[in-house]
């Protein structure tokens, strides 16, 4: 349910509106816009309903909302949502959050130099998983609470904002504390309690999209968050399963425009993780941006033979490079921005001195 507010309702109006709904047993969520002022109303619908909320001073109108994701939907916030991520770089709204790294952390000096190449490419925001969730329990599991250090140091020398996934509520203070933006992967997109949890942080969320979800999944998932109080979300389209084994996963870049006709929250697409071929992700890192998306997450690795996970599906920094000069002059003929990053002047405070 939508609570539209009189363009003339004063501020004790509000308040009294909000005492209303706490006094019914409603959650509610305020939202702003440059016209309209609307009000979230969380609860059950049948009571929702029922409840006298068109007789409140200042209300003007109450809307339905049939579709189940509130919070997330156009009908609670008509304009894009746009997230700062640190470092001058933001996401949503034409400006494109380009995430390029390895997929796991693997030491200091690899991380710096894969790190200084793509930041040279242009990429804005740095990955790197120190938590790695792996089908065998046999498989490299990240270097926990050390490749944070690592990530952060690293991030901080090239004022890049970092990215880390998160796999478990009791990790999330520790991922929390070293990153800019916590990742939620594939494999935990319905974990309720993890979204939970990192909806009570103020940091962005990375959303990816499970592998067998529907778009609706994928947008109730992020109501977790946004219902938890974190507004920040940004979802990740980066595959789902199918009957076709030629490729890693199905890369759904309908989702994009789909999505953007749901609900405000931007969204990205990571082409590596869904097709799992260096030599299919250049293609359809272009047709994510040609779509509309509002960013691109790609893995990169200096020497892809090495790598402790998903070295077959990561470009060289060359290959990265070059697609990104590709990707720039379509986001530029498109009137969309991709903000750089700089070296800070000053070196960095580390992390065990803050």
């Amino acid at each position: 349910m939508i609570i539209v507010l009189k363009p003339n309702y004063t501020e004790q109006q509000l308040q009294h509106i909000f005492e209303k709904l706490e006094e019914m047993g409603f959650r509610h969520e305020l939202s702003k816009g440059v016209k309209r002022t609307l009000i979230g109303v969380i609860g059950e619908e049948d009571r929702l309903r029922n409840a006298p909320l068109r007789a409140i001073a200042g209300v003007e109108d109450v809307m339905s909302v049939l579709k189940p994701f509130k919070l997330a939907s156009r009908e609670f916030q008509e304009h894009d949502s746009v997230f700062d991520l640190g470092h001058g770089v933001k996401v949503g709204g034409g400006s494109l959050m380009m995430i390029a790294g390895p997929c796991a952390i693997e030491g200091e000096d690899i991380l710096l130099e894969i790190a200084q190449a793509v930041q040279a490419a242009g990429a804005n925001v740095l990955r790197g998983g120190a938590f790695k969730p792996r089908t065998s329990p046999y498989s490299y599991q990240g270097m926990g609470e050390e490749g944070l250090k690592i990530l952060r140091n690293v991030g901080d020398e090239l004022g890049m904002p970092v990215v880390t996934e998160v796999m478990d509520p009791r990790q999330v203070a520790l991922v929390d504390r070293y990153s800019d933006i916590i990742q939620i992967g594939a494999r935990n997109m319905q974990n309720f309690n993890l979204l939970a949890e990192v909806g009570q942080t103020n940091r962005p969320v990375l959303l990816k999209r499970g592998m067998s979800a529907t778009v609706q999944d994928l947008l109730m998932s992020a109501e977790y968050i946004l219902a938890n109080g974190n507004k920040q979300v940004i979802l990740c389209e980066r595959g789902i399963r199918s009957f076709d084994n030629s490729t890693r996963n199905l890369l759904d870049l309908a989702i994009v425009p789909n999505v953007k006709g749901l609900s405000h929250l931007p969204i990205i697409v990571d082409p590596s993780h869904a097709t799992g071929r260096p030599d299919l992700i250049p293609s359809m890192a272009l047709a994510a941006v040609a779509a509309g998306a509002d960013g691109v997450h790609i893995e990169v690795h200096n020497c892809p033979e090495k790598a402790m996970s998903d070295g077959p599906q990561a470009l060289l920094p060359n290959q990265y490079a070059e697609l990104f000069a590709q990707m720039k002059k379509l986001a530029t003929l498109l009137n969309r921005q991709i903000p750089t990053t700089q070296p800070p002047k000053a070196a960095p405070v580390p992390v065990a001195a803050r």
